[in-house]
């Protein structure tokens, strides 16, 4: 194993793996050496799902488990179902997502991985230190996607939510699911002071994905997820099925600046580099789109501080953020809000961060302004 390389990715997830193929495929870092460091690369197991809304045909179709036209949100405030057209509400495994790119990366002979933990990353100013459990290696650039969960929780100007899930693959023994209809968002459960929903999958009339998610400040132990999923179940009928998967995460909702974290030679990508919305959690197409501007970068610029940029929608989704913190319990009340006033194509717009300011406006117009308008000069004071 060299111990010197050009490019140094931590981390064999989506985005290293995004980044990682990115350089695979342009003639451009031919002659790149690259160290991929994961103590389980390649992975070799379906061990989450990314989900994303994108035009019904892409470059992802292939790897595509199965997409919606139409998705559901549900409050006691609002029942709505939504036409996306002519968009798509797609579900991705991540087996075929890892398969895809390790095949094209493993073909890659000035690519190299090893199978460690990275325990330290330095910028010595001309170039990186990556120290693992077992080795020291050297970089000219290092893109990090370990996230620092403890750095997020010891900070007080950004408070910290998590984004916490577990879903059951489920398959029933009788027709029961309308496979053409995902629920998006179904606020009908018990909130418990909380940001609590239900997100529901079909594939077939008797296969589904059925998440119980959370946006709050604690965990909770493990009962506290699976009671919810069976009772939900229960109350739509469906007492005799079979789980044949699950999945869990945690996904930060911070409106940290990830971005300064950055030096000359180091950058942070994926939920490490603030590459997950703020707001929602959704992170798949913004890997893509942030990996694709990266590589363009590298070709004519040095200084990983002038990649990242603040926008206006950080501040909304820091401003959203701040309300949801000291309010936990108006999550429902906020969402409900949003998708009663507004028409789905602006709100999916408005949360693809492809929204005019006038978009925005009306968007901001849906809530009870008290509090953002509270929250807002608390945040600009402090800032």
């Amino acid at each position: 194993m060299d111990l010197e390389f050009d490019y140094i990715i931590c981390g064999g997830g989506a985005s290293g793996l995004s980044i990682a193929s990115g350089l695979s495929l342009d003639q451009y870092f031919t002659n790149k050496k690259i160290l991929i460091i994961d103590p389980e690369f390649p992975k070799k197991k379906n061990d989450r799902t990314w989900c994303f809304w994108e035009n019904d045909k892409s470059y992802w179709d292939d790897l595509t488990h199965y997409k919606w036209e139409k998705v559901i949100f549900n409050s006691p405030q609002i029942n709505k179902t939504i036409s996306l057209n002519p968009l798509r509400y797609k579900m991705l495994k991540s087996m075929s997502y890892y398969k895809k790119n390790n095949d094209l990366i493993l073909k890659n002979p000035n690519i190299q991985y090893l199978n460690d933990k990275v325990v330290k990353v330095d910028d010595k100013g001309n170039f990186c230190e990556v120290k693992t459990e077992n080795n020291i290696y050297q970089s000219k650039k290092v893109f990090n996607s370990i996230l620092n969960w403890e750095l997020l929780k010891n900070n007080s100007k950004y408070p910290l939510l998590i984004q916490h899930f577990e879903g059951w693959f489920i398959k029933t023994e009788k027709d029961v699911f309308n496979e053409k209809e995902a629920t998006f968002m179904d606020f009908s459960i018990e909130q418990n002071s909380n940001t609590r929903f239900m997100y529901v999958l079909p594939f077939s009339k008797r296969e589904a994905l059925i998440e119980y998610t959370l946006f709050s400040k604690d965990l909770l132990e493990k009962k506290g997820y699976e009671k919810p999923i069976i009772n939900y179940l229960k109350e739509a009928g469906i007492t005799n099925y079979s789980i044949t998967n699950k999945e869990s995460g945690e996904i930060p909702m911070t409106g940290f600046p990830f971005h300064k974290q950055n030096s000359k030679n180091i950058i942070y990508i994926g939920s490490a580099g603030g590459w997950s919305k703020p707001s929602t959690g959704y992170t798949f197409k913004n890997i893509e789109r942030k990996s694709k501007l990266l590589l363009k970068f590298l070709k004519t610029k040095d200084d990983f501080k002038n990649f990242s940029k603040t926008t206006r929608f950080w501040f909304y989704d820091l401003i959203f953020l701040d309300v949801l913190y000291q309010n936990n319990h108006l999550g429902r009340k906020l969402f409900s809000q949003m998708f009663k006033n507004n028409q789905s194509k602006l709100i999916f717009k408005f949360l693809d961060e492809k929204s005019n300011f006038f978009d925005e406006l009306k968007i901001m117009s849906s809530f009870s302004t008290g509090i953002f308008i509270k929250t807002i000069l608390k945040r600009i004071f402090n800032l």
